[in-house]
């Protein structure tokens, strides 16, 4: 089995530069005009793809959560009409699908039940996402693994015994792998970056990693010890409506993050001591002294 996955044009795995997923999720607030600017910001800030969520609110809203009332920017409405007035269709997606077509962006969702499943395959998705909470769904799983794509899994809440369990369902040649703790926003001690090393040694599969921490230098030190891909939460600015808004990376931040990562995937080399053409001039110099 394969430490390395292709997604797109793209492969992720070890020797290969990171790759950056821009987690836009729901902070379009359901305005495709603000998931175009997202798409924009990742472009610019040199990002792989981004990501959105998609549910089918009926199945995902506990029924004892439907018809709680809500504030929202739109008034006051029942939690399942928020849930829908979120939410991204065929026609909303088809013109984010035209839109990273025309800016050369590669994007994906997270599928949180079957049926968005069979609606996000219309797209020709370059992959399909597990998110932590949907780790445990079996019959999900089954049927991602049957779309014959690639499939990112992301671990937060889930136990060790969880995750085996998941990713045996799963084709381990298509898999990729993502320590994530599921609080929001995460206190660093609870981002436990060395599941990370664990997971690298227990699965033939390239791991990464998806933050919900407020920062840059966590998820520098995931890529410094070894994540071979990184997610996180992108807005245009964290005071806005929407519960990942706070946890999200800003477009000033989101760019020095991916620059800081490309410059730590290039210093970290290959592993094999050499003499570099550009040491070879000292080398000659000052060896002679001894």
């Amino acid at each position: 089995m394969a430490k390395h996955v292709k997604v797109g044009d793209s492969t992720i795995g070890s020797g290969h530069p990171v790759y950056f997923i821009g987690e836009i999720g729901l902070n379009h607030n359901g305005s495709v005009d603000i998931a175009k600017k997202l798409i924009d910001v990742a472009v610019l800030a040199g990002c792989d793809s981004v990501k959105f969520q998609k549910r089918t609110p009926e199945l995902c809203v506990p029924e004892e959560q439907k018809s709680i009332t809500r504030e929202t920017p739109w008034g006051v409405m029942s939690y399942l009409d928020y849930r829908k007035r979120i939410e991204f269709w065929e026609d909303e997606y088809a013109e984010i699908d035209t839109y990273c077509k025309k800016v050369k962006m590669d994007w994906f969702v997270s599928v949180w039940d079957e049926p968005s499943i069979d609606f996000i395959e219309n797209f020709n998705p370059i992959c399909h996402k597990v998110p932590s909470a949907a780790l445990t769904h079996d019959l999900m799983l089954k049927k991602l693994k049957d779309t014959g794509r690639p499939v990112m899994l992301s671990t937060g809440m889930s136990t060790a015994e969880e995750i085996e369990h998941a990713v045996a369902l799963l084709d381990q040649d298509n898999l990729f792998i993502a320590q994530s703790t599921s609080t929001y926003p995460c206190d660093p001690k609870e981002l436990n970056l060395r599941h990370i090393l664990t997971l690298d040694e227990k699965y033939p599969c390239p791991i990464g990693y998806s933050g919900h921490e407020i920062g840059l230098q966590t998820t520098i030190a995931a890529v410094a010890i070894g994540a071979t891909f990184i997610e996180r939460h992108i807005t245009l600015d964290r005071a806005m409506w929407g519960s990942d808004q706070s946890t999200s990376l800003e477009p000033v931040g989101l760019t020095r993050l991916i620059r800081d990562i490309r410059i730590i995937g290039d210093a970290m080399g290959d592993g094999v001591k050499k003499v570099y053409e550009s040491e070879q001039s000292s080398r000659d110099r000052l060896r002679q002294l001894f």
